[in-house]
């Protein structure tokens, strides 16, 4: 699925280049001409047709992952991982630094939610749409993070820090770090 989707994201930015700076050059050079050439045509119709071919791939694995039901990362290890925001863990001695533990995660939303936070972005108002996004990819990048954590045998982990950058549009990177560590025993 993936391999379809890169051949219709390169159809379609194939056929943007050629729309955009060989078709609309010669449409004001041969304004006169009402006839379509052959390649301007095909052109035009790579380009729609791998946009066309980049949604049906992406709703198909969208749709997949929500019918198998797999969760991205087992959820065990939540509960043994403790999670603090300081560098210190009251009670208890920290004996090993295992060293950064990361979690990593790009969301977006669908363009309808978009236009519906833009309306709210007029009007005013939490913008619920982008607040549940985040939501969801901070709890994704935490739930990568105590994974990795996990793996390598930490009891918890300190100094946690989340960050955020915008990527495209309503894209948004989160990025969840910290420092895991063993306790005494």
């Amino acid at each position: 699925m993936k391999i379809i989707r890169h051949i219709g994201s390169l159809a379609f930015v194939l056929g943007l280049f050629t729309v955009v700076f060989v078709g609309m050059p010669w449409h004001v050079i041969v304004s006169q001409d009402p006839v379509v050439p052959w390649w301007l045509r095909i052109a035009i119709f790579c380009l729609l047709g791998g946009v066309l071919v980049v949604l049906i791939t992406v709703a198909l694995e969208q749709r997949t992952q929500k019918t198998s039901g797999k969760a991205s990362l087992p959820t065990e290890p939540e509960r043994t991982v403790l999670l603090l925001n300081s560098t210190t863990v009251p009670g208890r001695d920290i004996t090993e630094v295992l060293g950064l533990v990361q979690g990593h995660t790009v969301f977006a939303i669908w363009l309808g939610k978009d236009l519906s936070a833009l309306v709210r972005l007029i009007l005013g108002g939490e913008l619920t749409e982008y607040t549940e996004m985040m939501g969801k990819a901070r709890a994704t990048a935490t739930r990568r993070m105590i994974a990795q954590a996990a793996e390598i045998g930490a009891d918890a982990i300190i100094n946690v820090r989340y960050m955020t950058t915008s990527v495209v549009g309503s894209a948004a990177e989160l990025f969840a770090y910290g420092t895991a560590v063993r306790f005494s025993k």
